[in-house]
């Protein structure tokens, strides 16, 4: 049988698996990234892979990498991430590991996951959402990844939900979905009562004036953004993911009532809105199951 290394590679923690073609993770390790400066971590990702190999019972053909970063067009590297992890750019990881390597966005990886083995599998059309720090995402047509012009398809949260807004998202877009909904910016638009989307909830599941009315606010642009993109895309599901989801029905109760007010839904047709399988382990899986495709 098949099996693929998948690496995850993040800010704190590098997450590793050997996954075979049923999807079945047979080896999981976390080691920490350690961006220094130094490069030290391309060490530690190597250290990772050999780990990994070691534990195979069959040969690893290929390898599956998840970075944050714009990748190139062949997959090979990450093209274009500046600020973080000096060295990433243009390394080409296949070389340093000698094995076949295939290096893709973050949230692409987290769609690969779902596509293949998780809430997306047996859809031909899907959009993913990551709804965390920022908001991400990944499209998924006629059963295959779009990646797009310089590889940056589904930028879904640099969307303008105001452009009348002044604040402007790291791609330049006023009123971004991004900004209405991600917890880097919950202390602003709060104005400094809440530190966290999770203070935000809890003010929410109280009662609270003031926070029902933001996370409703939020939610609902969330939804009016999730409309526009089934009136563009037209997919069958919907997935989303990230630490905002687990908020459950917090979150899915309200969206679905305005996903029920703002989407178009010829003869009745619905696209179905899923939270994602996967969680920690997305990038690893969805990097080493786009790998496993391409053998």
């Amino acid at each position: 049988m098949k099996v693929a290394i998948g690496i995850d590679l993040g800010g704190t923690n590098v997450k590793g698996i050997l996954l075979n073609e049923m999807g079945e993770v047979l080896e999981k390790h976390y080691i920490p990234t350690s961006d220094e400066g130094d490069e030290r971590w391309k060490v530690n990702v190597l250290e990772m892979v050999n780990y990994l190999k070691s534990k195979s019972q069959n040969q690893v053909e290929i390898i599956g990498m998840s970075a944050p970063g714009l990748a190139n067009a062949e997959n090979s590297c990450i093209a274009h991430l500046p600020n973080r992890l000096f060295g990433l750019e243009n390394f080409v990881w296949a070389d340093y590991f000698g094995t076949p390597t295939l290096v893709l966005n973050d949230a692409h990886a987290a769609l690969m996951a779902e596509a293949k083995f998780g809430a997306v599998k047996g859809y031909k059309n899907a959009i993913l959402l990551t709804l965390g720090t920022g908001v991400g995402g990944g499209i998924l047509i006629n059963g295959e990844l779009y990646q797009g012009l310089s590889q940056m398809a589904g930028h879904l949260g640099h969307i303008a939900i105001n452009i009348s807004d002044d604040e402007r998202s790291i791609l330049g877009i006023p009123g971004s979905l991004e900004y209405a909904l991600g917890n880097y910016s919950i202390e602003k638009r709060s104005m400094g009562k809440f530190k966290s989307t999770h203070e935000l909830l809890n003010a929410y599941s109280e009662n609270d004036s003031f926070g029902t009315w933001l996370w409703l606010d939020a939610v609902r642009k969330l939804a009016i953004s999730m409309a526009s993109l089934i009136n563009v895309f037209s997919p069958e599901i919907i997935v989303l993911s990230g630490g905002i989801t687990l908020a459950g029905n917090l979150l899915f109760e309200p969206l679905q009532t305005f996903i029920d007010l703002y989407e178009f839904r010829p003869k009745g047709k619905k696209t179905k809105i899923e939270k994602a399988h996967f969680d920690d382990l997305s990038g690893a899986i969805g990097a080493a199951a786009f790998a496993l495709v391409k053998i």
